[in-house]
């Protein structure tokens, strides 16, 4: 239920920012596609693939398994169960693991032999993820910055 919870919140809050939301079929890693399909100056096409961590309490974590995937964004969707309290936070996957990193935990057994880290969030790593934390109207200017643009000619 706390899954769902977090995706429609997330969900809510893309259709807010004037974002598309596609859910794949199956889960290989991706979540949700968040896309651009009639962007004014952008023509084309442009998706961000989303691995979504919702949860009851503040968590952050990365598993290494999401590495391959191109331009993927982390979002964290916290405190689901108390709407007034529910916050979402979107990294690229490169941005998750460089803080880790910069925190000394890709330097654990838990990093290097299970292959992800996972914690409870303080007043530290609040500080570190503010940059990070969301509102509809920032979710256009990460996609713009962050995901791959896929130009599809009218013709193909």
């Amino acid at each position: 239920m706390i899954e769902r919870a977090g995706r429609h919140y997330l969900i809510s809050q893309l259709i807010a920012g004037d974002i598309e939301v596609a859910t794949p079929e199956r889960d290989r890693g991706i979540d949700l596609i968040a896309y651009l399909d009639r962007e004014g100056d952008t023509p084309g096409f442009l998706a961000c693939p989303i691995q979504l961590k919702a949860n009851e309490k503040a968590r952050f974590g990365v598993d290494q398994k999401y590495a391959h995937i191109p331009n993927l964004l982390m979002v964290y969707v916290w405190n689901v169960s108390e709407p007034s309290e529910t916050a979402v936070y979107a990294l690229t996957y490169k941005e998750a693991v460089e803080l880790l990193s910069q925190r000394g935990h890709t330097d654990t057994k838990s990093w290097n032999e299970l292959g992800g880290y996972s914690l409870s969030i303080n007043d530290t790593w609040r500080g570190l993820l503010a940059p990070y934390r969301m509102k509809p109207e920032l979710w256009k200017p990460k996609m713009l910055s962050v995901c791959r643009k896929n130009q599809f000619d009218a013709n193909n």
